[in-house]
């Protein structure tokens, strides 16, 4: 046998077992990801316009600022559309990392080559100009943030001046804050016209869960009607651990029932400060004992980003 007949049977049986593969019903499996664990799909299939609403692009050419979270390495715009490949997902928010402090040059970046399926959050203080915040509203900025876990340059006492500031924009504050120092932050919360959006569960402590009086202060705000909640980094404050995160779970469950308009869905890839790092698909998969109805994962996944990040022709 000769060396392209070789090469013909090599062939015929590539695609022979991709077709037995996808009559058997199972997808090949994915490509390693970078900064994620696993490397299978998810089972979960997103919807069309299924949105990852927080995560990070890193890059080593730019400063970085030693108050914040330690550069964990190149998480590049390639990589990041690799992750999206393999959960099916198409839109996306881009949060600022602590790592680079006001310097929102890394984000902003990535959201002109993301294009316009992408949105960011920023972190900006009281000295930015309406002018500035208007041309980020052009490049797709749709939020600020206030990240005090670990403490960066913005302080409480901004919060409120900036959220009167960007309200008509329709832009949100996004607050990270430990369980500890969260308390002291929600009379001021309370008062703010724009929509305020808790990071990571809002960092509720486990094995207390539902039971930590932080929740009930986080739920009287939801009750307002303008609070919301990101229902990302189970990893964060569980105790129990993967596969299931059943103490994280039952919290992110319990958000889903108080207010299923007001919860979005994101990876916090490339999960810095993670090791080793955790399974993105395993994550993507939660969300089915999290929200079990296919029209509340739908709302999830979709119509509240559409919302809450200015997505248009969404539905």
């Amino acid at each position: 046998m000769n060396a392209m007949e070789l090469d013909r049977r090599k062939v015929l049986q590539t695609m022979a077992a991709a077709v037995a593969s996808m009559v058997a019903g199972t997808a090949p499996a994915a490509a390693q990801v970078k900064w994620s664990g696993g490397s299978e799909r998810p089972r979960l299939k997103a919807p069309p316009n299924a949105c990852d609403c927080h995560h990070f692009i890193y890059d080593s050419r730019y400063p970085t600022d030693r108050r914040g979270i330690p550069f964990p390495g190149d998480a590049l715009v390639a990589d990041y559309r690799a992750l999206q490949r393999r959960l099916g997902t198409t839109r996306q928010v881009l949060i600022q990392p602590s790592a680079y402090g006001l310097d929102n040059r890394v984000a902003l970046d990535a959201l002109a080559a993301f294009g316009h399926e992408a949105r960011a959050v920023v972190v900006v203080t009281d000295r930015i100009s309406d002018a500035e915040l208007r041309r980020m509203h052009q490049q797709g900025v749709r939020g600020i943030r206030f990240n005090f876990a670990p403490a960066g340059p913005t302080t409480p006492a901004m919060i409120e001046p900036l959220s009167h500031r960007v309200r008509d924009l329709g832009w949100h504050v996004e607050i990270d804050v430990w369980a500890a120092a969260a308390p002291d932050m929600i009379p001021i919360l309370a008062r703010l016209p724009s929509p305020v959006v808790f990071d990571h569960l809002g960092h509720i402590p486990e094995p207390e869960g539902v039971r930590h009086p932080l929740f009930a202060m986080i739920r009287r705000l939801i009750d307002n009607g303008r609070t919301w909640v990101k229902l990302a980094a189970p990893y964060d404050a569980t105790k129990i651990g993967p596969p299931t995160y059943a103490d994280s779970s039952a919290l992110a469950r319990a958000y889903v029932e108080l207010a299923p308009e007001r919860v979005v869905w994101g990876t916090n890839w490339p999960h810095p400060g993670e090791d080793p790092k955790p399974d993105d698909a395993l994550l993507f998969d939660l969300l089915m004992g999290w929200a079990p109805d296919d029209r509340v994962r739908h709302r999830i996944l979709v119509e509240n980003p559409a919302a809450l990040y200015d997505f248009r022709n969404s539905a």
